[in-house]
């Protein structure tokens, strides 16, 4: 028995002496990372899902940079291009050191947003530097055509990707909304060309055009790359100047350039009121300055923001709880603006002193330029009484500021091109410029052919001006009837009215008042005036002699008694043919309703003619006779 529990006992120790050393093991690293991970850990880690594949991945990718810079540079993922553009490019830059600051400067109020952004949806951060390229990190920036923005969208590409765009917000500006619509719409760029170098250059020249360059160079049996298709200059250069930028994101001191230290946290929050305010008034609730708080909300256009659509504001985290607290505590008025539609057509200084208003006040806040007016249905914000409402949404989504040229209502001329005539000679007689000349007419140059029809358009109620005389040189045919000998002026007269008679035109003119213009400022065919149009007027009528129809109050046969008064003078600049000029007035109609009606006439002239013979042969005789009288 003793010998037994002898045994169990020397069993027990040699038990003891086998098992492990468990201080020992509490001296080693991993106890150490297990029970202290407070001291070992990372301060910023990165999110994750799941447990981490460490055949796949890496647990140093948990941990984060410490500015975004660094993050940037981890999220990199295309691949990288090389040659002159890049260098061009690169050089461009390093040569200037300030834009390069101020750029970086600007871009540390947004970075951290539009990488979170990209990083969500697996997208390069190649991405994140691409408003360096379009508006070097403006919001505000607009180009000449009309692209506005950090990611410069069209106001058509804009409206596709459901940017807001109305009289008092421009979501193209919007720092949240237009960074969603760009990576939307680059998204869907890449999924369409299955290429970020071929996204990248639709999203700078349209995706029709890239599509019509790989069309050509498929049919041509020649590659599709980006290097490889026919581009504007600007988009070949679009992606070497995106690398040249990634170049110095991701080593600036090669290149003798210093990045400003941007933490890689969130640098604003968003709020939303559900009341009209100002924007001077936000900013000063905030704290914070109008530029330093319009820095961030670009997007309103008018100096107020408007409660029913619940407009975001985005304001830096302890401004954001300064606005809160200060906006329970306001006694004021919040808003000190609001909404005046106009019915008719009126010009700022009539609307401001209807409604009594300052008219500098009313064209700054609505930035109407000088020389415009306000169409019907315009609206327009003017200060608010304290009675006044907020806005409604309804204002707010369909209200319009139409303007228009202040310019008085003009009627539209139609007339045709004289021989020896040029667009500034027109643009001269009827005191109208030869650039407005070429918009009425769709031209881009001044070159314009005898017969040709010119449209003008004429201030409603003045008058025609009348053609200048004709000149020698002006008209090869007045140059030759005027050569011809007084005894031939019947015969030629008659002969002219038939040649004509299908050219002669009587012009139609179109006056408001009881004004009429001159009937022989387009006479024949030395051009003529073949239509006119004005508002609230009609054309009136003409008579088969050229003269004005009279209405049943008689109105005034005007068009009559120019010609008539203009006659002598062209008579007598083309030899003193008074007898055929007044012939020719009436031939074109004769020749259409009595075909015979010319041989009369010439029968008449011939007979007129031989009397004026006799009666200069019975002159000669009698001073023949005086003379040998008074020898």
């Amino acid at each position: 028995m003793r010998l037994l529990f002898c045994a169990l006992v020397a069993l027990l120790l040699s038990a003891c002496a086998s098992a492990p050393d468990t201080a020992g093991l509490a001296n080693s690293p991993i106890s150490t990372i297990q029970k202290s991970p407070s001291k070992n850990l990372p301060a910023a880690l990165a999110s994750t899902d799941g447990p981490i594949n460490v055949d796949q991945q890496s647990v140093a990718a948990l941990k984060q940079p410490d500015d975004i810079w660094g993050r940037i540079r981890k999220g990199f993922q295309l691949q990288d291009m090389d040659g002159d553009l890049v260098q061009q490019n690169l050089d461009w830059y390093t040569s200037r050191p300030d834009y390069v600051a101020r750029m970086t400067d600007r871009s540390k109020l947004y970075l951290y947003h539009i990488v979170n952004e990209l990083e969500q949806r697996n997208m390069p951060t190649e991405l994140a530097l691409l408003p360096f390229i379009e508006s070097a990190y403006n919001p505000q920036a607009l180009s000449v055509a009309k692209a506005a923005g950090m990611w410069q969208f069209v106001p058509g590409t804009g409206k596709t990707f459901n940017l807001r765009n109305n009289m008092f917000q421009d979501e193209r500006r919007d720092v949240l909304a237009s960074t969603s619509a760009a990576l939307d719409y680059l998204q869907k760029l890449h999924d369409m060309f299955g290429d970020w170098y071929l996204a990248l250059a639709a999203y700078n020249w349209g995706e029709g055009n890239v599509q019509r360059a790989i069309a050509r160079n498929q049919a041509a049996g020649l590659p599709t790359d980006y290097m490889s298709l026919k581009m504007p200059a600007e988009t070949r250069s679009y992606v070497p100047k995106l690398q040249a930028v990634k170049n110095i994101i991701e080593n600036p001191q090669a290149y003798g350039l210093t990045l400003p230290d941007i933490p890689n946290h969130p640098y604003f929050v968003t709020v939303t009121t559900s009341h009209d305010i100002d924007v001077n008034i936000a900013a000063k609730l905030a704290g914070m300055t109008p530029d330093e708080f319009k820095a961030l909300n670009p997007s309103f256009r008018l100096p107020m923001i408007l409660g029913a659509t619940q407009s975001q504001i985005l304001l830096p985290f302890d401004n954001a709880q300064q606005f809160q607290d200060n906006l329970k505590i306001y006694s004021g008025q919040l808003a000190s603006w609001t909404t005046y539609t106009v019915n008719e057509r009126t010009t700022p200084e009539a609307l401001a002193s209807k409604i009594g208003v300052d008219v500098d006040t009313l064209r700054t806040t609505n930035r109407i330029p000088p020389g415009m007016r306000l169409k019907p249905g315009s609206t327009v914000v003017v200060p608010r009484d304290e009675d006044d409402e907020d806005i409604s949404a309804d204002t707010a989504e369909n209200a319009v500021l139409a303007m228009e040229p202040d310019v008085p209502d003009t009627r539209k001329v139609l007339i045709r091109v004289r021989r020896h005539e040029s667009m500034a000679s027109i643009a001269s007689r009827y005191g109208v410029t030869v650039a407005q000349l070429r918009a009425w007419n769709k031209r881009r140059g001044s070159t314009i052919t005898p017969g040709q029809t010119v449209v003008l358009h004429i201030p409603v109620g003045k008058s025609i001006p009348a053609a200048a005389p004709a000149t020698a040189g002006n008209d090869d045919k007045s140059d030759k009837n005027a050569d011809k000998g007084a005894d031939k002026s019947g015969d030629k007269g008659a002969d002219r009215a038939n040649e004509k008679g299908s050219e002669k035109t009587t012009e139609k003119v179109a006056e408001s008042s009881s004004k009429s213009a001159d009937s022989g400022s387009h006479s024949g065919s030395r051009g003529s005036m073949i239509k006119s149009s004005a508002r609230g007027s009609d054309a009136p009528a003409t008579t088969a002699k050229g003269r004005v129809a009279a209405s049943s109050k008689g109105s005034p046969k005007t068009a009559s008694r120019d010609e008539s008064k203009s006659a002598p003078q062209k008579s007598a600049a083309r030899g003193g043919k008074e007898d055929s000029r007044k012939e020719d007035a009436h031939a074109p109609v004769k020749a259409a309703a009595q075909p015979k009606a010319p041989a009369k006439s010439v029968q008449t002239s011939k007979a007129q003619d031989g009397g004026a013979s006799r009666k200069r042969a019975t002159a000669e005789a009698s001073s023949e006779k005086h003379g040998k009288n008074s020898g």
